[in-house]
């Protein structure tokens, strides 16, 4: 009788080991360049939709105005994600952002079309009108954020009671400062942060921007370099580090180059042209928007929240919380005051992107914000951002925003219903939740 545990193993086929080959390429290239396998992953998905919908609605989709048009629409949702991160990272909710996003917009409406002009006096065009407009609605926000973090930090109110009250209120407030009413005009500076043709920085300005901000790239993966050699860490290969410069440089120079594409409206160029005593050649004067206003706000957002999250102290007391309270607690952290303090982020990052939706649609109405806290919540969690706490990412939620929007947005021009749209975002933002699930199963 033979022994079967001597029998030599049966030997892979040559497709076997092209594939286990396969597969050792690309852990080790993932392993150089240090890249998130999630954040890969979200970037295909963004990919595949966008390639998707273009074909299915005859290449209307990937065109610089549609592009231009989805990153306005995603500056205000992309900045309250980033937030969001912080507060679902210490397993809080918030569920109020949309209604204190629609009250602080009614207040700097009201506060530069009426109150402004009708009871201060200042003239229409003051500059001090759009700055003590922002001025308010960044305190408001700010008093608005610190009163519900109290509320959850030191009075121990559950965070999904405290910002489900708010969602009510602040919703509710919106609509009795004006009777219901849509306050318009707004102050003229004040619309430069919804974009549009005066709302952007031109074509100029932006390959400006675009070269420093390459210049940055190069700047920090060198000095991230320099730092792992005199702390001794292993060092990435030069190679993978030169990939990484080359890919970000590139995405950042693509970008501008669509910004530049898009023109403005002919109608416009025709009024700039009589203005400014300029003579329209035959074929059409063509002058590019550039990037707009809203994003340049959105990047500047995302940048300060990511050196707020991965660089202060507060921020790695906020992921300490999330990960393990008790033990941050016995630490020494103060965690009701990081708690309030997060919240009173978040009622900040609300009141900016108030002004850039009222702005953009040179109104405050009681509809502003609708909706868009489960906007930013799903934006959070698509993005990687764990509803268990203790891990997220600014990047991943500004990316998890502008899937959402390019979503919408590809629906819209598919002509899909709105509410079979809904049906949509709830099924993908269920998806996410679910992949989050697994993926931390196995890891």
């Amino acid at each position: 009788m033979t022994d079967t545990a001597s029998n030599p193993p049966v030997a892979h086929t040559a497709e076997d080991r092209a594939r286990e080959s396969e597969l050792s390429a690309i852990g080790r290239f993932l392993k150089a360049t240090e890249l998130d396998i999630r954040m890969l992953g979200m970037v295909g998905a963004l990919l595949v939709i966008w390639v998707g919908i273009h074909i299915l609605s005859g290449g209307l989709f990937l065109t610089p105005r549609n592009l231009w048009n989805l990153s306005v629409q995603t500056s205000s949702v992309a900045i309250m994600a980033t937030g969001m991160v912080l507060v679902i990272v210490m397993r809080n909710i918030d569920l109020s952002v949309g209604s204190v996003e629609g009250v602080i917009g009614m207040v700097m409406g009201v506060a530069q079309a009426e109150f402004l002009i009708r009871v201060m006096g200042l003239q229409v065009g003051n500059p001090w009108i759009w700055i003590i407009a922002l001025a308010a609605g960044v305190v408001l926000g700010l008093m608005i954020g610190a009163l519900q973090g109290f509320i959850i930090a030191y009075l121990e109110v559950p965070a999904f009671i405290v910002t489900l009250g708010g969602l009510l209120i602040w919703r509710g407030m919106a609509w009795l400062m004006t009777s219901g009413r849509t306050v318009a005009p707004l102050d003229a500076t004040f619309q430069l942060m919804g974009g549009g043709p005066r709302g952007s920085i031109g074509a100029t300005a932006s390959w400006i921007v675009g070269v420093l901000a390459c210049a940055a790239v190069a700047f920090m993966l060198l000095n991230g370099r320099s730092q792992r050699k005199r702390f001794k860490f292993p060092l990435r290969p030069v190679w993978a580090e030169s990939l990484l410069g080359v890919v970000a440089c590139a995405a950042i120079l693509g970008a501008v180059w669509i910004a530049n594409s898009y023109p403005w409206p002919i109608g416009i160029v025709r009024q700039y042209a009589q203005r400014n005593g300029i003579t329209v050649p035959e074929g059409g004067l063509f002058i590019a928007h550039g990037i707009a206003i809203p994003v340049l706000i959105a990047v500047a957002v995302g940048i300060v929240m990511t050196f707020i999250t991965r660089r202060t102290r507060f921020g790695r007391y906020v992921f300490a919380i999330g990960g393990n309270p008790e033990a941050a607690e016995l630490a020494g952290i103060n965690t009701r005051w990081v708690t309030m303090k997060v919240f009173m982020i978040m009622g900040i990052l609300a009141a900016i992107s108030a002004a850039i939706a009222s702005a953009r649609l040179n109104a405050s109405t009681n509809a502003l914000g609708t909706l868009d806290e489960l906007l930013v919540i799903a934006a959070a969690v698509i993005g990687g951002t764990s509803l268990a706490g203790g891990s997220g990412t600014v990047l991943g939620a500004m990316l998890g925003a502008l899937l959402m929007q390019s979503l919408q947005s590809g629906m819209v021009l598919l002509g899909i219903d709105s509410p079979l749209q809904s049906v949509v975002v709830g099924a993908v933002l269920v998806i996410a939740v679910w992949l989050d699930t697994v993926y931390r199963k196995r890891v």
